[in-house]
């Protein structure tokens, strides 16, 4: 049995855009060393009983990475492989929204042959920005320190991860990182096999990013990221209605106007070998459309400051080029 797992269909949090599922629960048996619940002992009709971010004291690690899966049957097990070769004291969290093609059946396997993965099941592909937002609250809750976006398509190179783990900031020190972005667009990043056509809409993509919201970031759209979760906890995040390219521009803009330091790291980002593409052109279409709406709500915000700041200018020191009467 799973480490973390849902059942049911998916509720909606009172005053939440975001569709949700409920929390995840996990077992280990009565007698266990530090052991989690499996098959066997459910049969066997042994008890159980409830971890909670209090009880459970197998997490001596702070740092949880987050994978959501759809058909990744085949990209898992790689990917799953690399993260612990490189981090091997992460934690893992998988979300699978319900892959017909076994993914969550793998996912299983893992949390029930490794301690330091969980699984959680959804049902229906409800997308990757509700994914990463519930694993956050799910991170949040167990009192993790740093959370981590990771693709499970193997376009992200966990080799990368140490260092961006050690260039996010600590809560301690002013003005450290609260987001790592993994990026392709600084100096040192790079995309293997990728077409032409791609790159230009991303690099473009960025660049109209940059323009329309002033964020001074060069890859808004990456999805490879470590958060420190100080930050992410004192984000509304039940505001955020956004999917795939425009969820991490979402969370970028979100964390620079919230006075956060947002630091990039060069990685090479590699085209998947194996399944199929998640992008779309809804995805690229909504991200366009939000960020339009997005540039315009920010610029129309500083003009109004702007002329609030002039007027209160005029108020206090007079009219420009107005003298004074004898």
């Amino acid at each position: 049995m799973t480490r973390a797992r849902t059942a049911g269909p998916p509720n909606r949090e009172e005053g939440s855009t975001d569709t949700s599922v409920r929390r995840a629960r996990a077992h280990v048996p009565d007698d266990a060393d530090n052991g989690w619940q499996s098959k066997r002992h459910n049969q066997a009709g042994r008890g159980t009983r409830t971890i909670t971010p209090e009880t459970d004291n197998t997490m001596s690690n702070r740092t949880l990475v987050i994978i959501p899966t759809y058909n990744e049957r085949e990209n898992l097990p790689t990917v799953v492989s690399a993260l612990f070769d490189n981090v091997p004291d992460a934690n893992l969290l998988i979300v699978d929204d319900g892959s017909p093609d076994g993914t969550g059946g793998i996912a299983d396997q893992m949390a029930h042959d490794d301690p330091r993965v969980f699984a959680m099941h959804r049902t229906g592909k409800l997308g990757l920005g509700s994914a990463y937002l519930v694993g956050f609250g799910w991170g949040l809750e167990r009192g993790y320190d740093i959370l981590v976006e990771m693709d499970a398509d193997g376009s992200h190179p966990a080799q990368t991860l140490p260092t961006m783990l050690e260039t996010v900031g600590r809560e301690s020190v002013p003005g450290s990182p609260a987001l790592v972005i993994g990026s392709r667009w600084v100096p040192g990043g790079a995309v293997v096999n990728w077409p032409k056509s791609r790159e230009i809409l991303s690099r473009a993509g960025n660049v109209y990013t940059r323009v329309a919201l002033g964020l001074p970031v060069k890859d808004a759209t990456a999805g490879f990221r470590a958060y420190r979760a100080d930050a992410l906890a004192a984000l509304d995040l039940t505001t955020v209605d956004s999917y795939g390219y425009c969820f991490q521009v979402d969370m970028t803009m979100r964390m620079i106007d919230a006075g956060h330091t947002v630091r990039e790291v060069p990685i090479v980002f590699r085209e998947r070998e194996v399944g199929e593409s998640k992008m779309s052109r809804a995805i690229v279409l909504e991200a366009m459309w939000k960020v339009t709406l997005w540039g315009a709500a920010r610029r129309a915000r500083q003009v109004r400051a702007a002329l609030t700041h002039r007027t209160a200018s005029r108020a206090v020191g007079g009219s420009p080029g107005s003298r004074p009467t004898r």
